[in-house]
Order: structure tokens, then sequence, then C-alpha cells
């Protein structure tokens, strides 16, 4: 087999990463959206390692054949799938041992040329630790600054349709970090290691060394921003902050997490978390509203009553590079994209 190291195996065109490891072990984290073949199930996996600890390896591997003998077939027919799509196949295991071996060795018997990744799951881990512990010393965030609703999350999408280099931790984080942040993301929220590896990705693939970002707490809904991301973020050089009209803002956050949602229970259960810091007179005027249906009069509410009071001490904190009104939405994505331009240039 051939043995790859995990540097090298990134920088592979056309390439497929194949995780032999359990659903679960793929679950908490896998490299660039892997394949999962499990070799084991969870169950399997678990029995297996008991007996290794019991009674010793040769019981091990006589019980794991027991598992894998009934899906070689399958196994076989699934690479060699991957085999015509694909240039490269990269098949890894949480170490580089025995699981990822025993399937190097079956695929290339057959004739379907495979790397085995040099410490598996393991090596990779260490990479991304490592990388995002010194990415800092040469790429640079420029940060999107601007109260609740003017419409940074919508922009970094449309700089990522522009293929401008971005990271949108929210969308990562499957939370936009409020009590209602949930709201409006189907997927499971991932975990602290998947975080940072979609966060690695973001950076080890941009094509310069700018990437915009939105302006975030180190929480960003289940997970926590790496404290020296979170560091390089607040004390960037570039910043700008965004600025648009209350109804604009209305309208955006009532498309974002009510339009067509049917969800009152859902938005009743976050407004109540609230009694304590904003009072039950407040909470049960917001309740009444949400009961009648008026959604853009509460919306409204809780930014002027809430949320602008709330960060607008952190939207002065900073000095801008440049400040924008996004009402006018398409020239002021061309003036990020210039100014962009020129730091990328210069």
């Amino acid at each position: 087999m051939t043995l790859i190291k995990i540097e090298e195996a990134l920088k592979l065109e056309n390439v497929v990463f194949v995780d032999v490891r359990t659903e679960n072990e793929y679950n908490e984290d896998n490299i660039l959206n892997a394949i999962n073949f499990p070799l084991f199930k969870n169950e399997e996996h678990k029995e297996v390692g008991t007996i290794y600890k019991t009674k010793g390896k040769e019981e091990a591997i006589k019980k794991g054949f027991d598992y894998v003998s009934y899906k070689l077939k399958d196994f076989y027919d699934k690479f060699l799938l991957l085999s015509k799509k694909y240039d490269n196949i990269v098949i890894y295991c949480a170490r580089g041992g025995m699981r990822s071996g025993s399937v190097c060795n079956l695929i290339e018997s057959l004739g379907i040329k495979v790397y085995k990744l040099e410490g598996g799951y393991k090596n990779y881990r260490n990479y991304v630790l490592n990388y995002l512990e010194n990415v800092t010393k040469k790429k640079h965030f420029i940060v999107l600054h601007g109260l609740t609703g003017v419409g940074k999350t919508e922009i970094l999408k449309k700089l990522d349709e522009k293929k401008i280099d971005n990271i949108d931790l929210e969308n990562i984080a499957k939370n936009s970090g409020s009590t209602f942040g949930f709201i409006g993301f189907d997927e499971k929220p991932p975990s602290q290691k998947k975080f940072e590896s979609e966060i690695f990705k973001k950076f080890f693939y941009s094509k310069t060394d700018y990437l915009f970002v939105e302006s975030e707490s180190k929480r960003v809904g289940h997970v926590l921003v790496p404290n020296n991301l979170y560091e390089h973020l607040v004390n960037s050089k570039y910043h700008i902050l965004i600025n648009d009209k209350l109804e604009n803002r209305v309208d955006r956050l009532y498309n974002d997490y009510i339009k067509d949602k049917n969800n009152n229970d859902e938005l009743k259960v976050c407004i109540e978390k609230f009694r304590k810091r904003l009072g039950n007179q407040k909470v049960d005027e917001y309740i009444y509203l949400l009961n009648e249906d008026k959604h853009k009069e509460l919306v409204k509410k809780y930014l002027l009553e809430y949320y602008d009071t709330l960060y607008m001490h952190s939207v002065n904190k900073y000095t801008y590079n440049n400040k924008l009104n996004y009402e006018n939405k398409d020239e002021s994505l061309d003036k990020l994209i210039k100014f962009h331009n020129n730091l990328t240039n210069n």
C-alpha cells in the first residue's frame, strides 16, 4: 500500500477521503466531508475493543473477521464506483492502524489503487490544531460589524457567491448566536472538532490572505471560536460598519426567523427566557404580540428595546475603515469587493 502524509493528501486533485471508522467517530468529525464506509458498526467496534483488552489481539482479530466478512463484496462495489469518479482515494481510520491497513490491502489486492493516510484521523486533527494556531501569522480578517438585522450574514453569502474569501461562523455553527439563534437551521449543530475542521477548510483553501468574517462573541451557539482566532478577530486592523434602516432590518429578521415557519410555540419558549433580563411586564407584552400574530411589531420592539441597546456598546468600540449603508446592496457589495482587492493587491 502507498502511505501518504496529511499535508500531501489535502493537496491532491480530485480526491475523496474514505473514513472506515465507526459512524459515531465519523459524525464527531471527519476529513473534508469524507465518505463513511465503517469497517465495524458502533457496537461491533466496542465489542472488538473489549475483547482486545481482556483476551488479547488474536481473539480480537478473529471476532473482527466475523463482523467484516459479510461486508467485503459491498466494500469492493463501493470502492469500484469511487475509482471511476475520483483520481485519488485516501483511506483512514483513527490512528492509521489495522482498520485502514486491512481495507487498503483488500482493495489494492482487487486492483484498485488507494492511499493509506499515515497516522489516520489523529494526525489530521493535530495538523488542524497546529494550522489554526499559526494561521493568524499570515491570514487576516476583515470584520463586518453592525446592529442586529443589518444584513451581515446576507453579505457573507453574496461574497461567497462571488468567490470572495470569507468565513461564515454562524453557518458553520448552525446557530446565529442569540437566544433565537437555532431557528432557521435544520442541521444538527457540529461538535467542537467539526466546527474547527470547517474553519480550517475555509482558511486552507482560501485564495488570498484576507477573509471577511462577521463580528461574533467567542461562543457561537454550542461551540467556541478558538482563542487565538477570536483574539485575531477582535484585534483585526480591518473593521467595516454596516448600516441599514430599521424597516429593512425588521423585514430581514421577520423573513429569517418567522415567515412561513409557523413557529409561534418555538418563539414563545425563547421569549420566556428573557423574563429575568426584561421583566414580566415587557415579556408579557411580547407574548401578547406573538399570540396576536403581530410579528413585525414584535421584532421592531425587540430591536429598539433590547438588541440595539445591547449591541451598540460593541459597535462603538471600534474605529472603522469604512461605513456602508446596505440600503444600496449592489453598491455596498462593490465597495467591499474593492476593499478586499486593494488589500490583496497591495
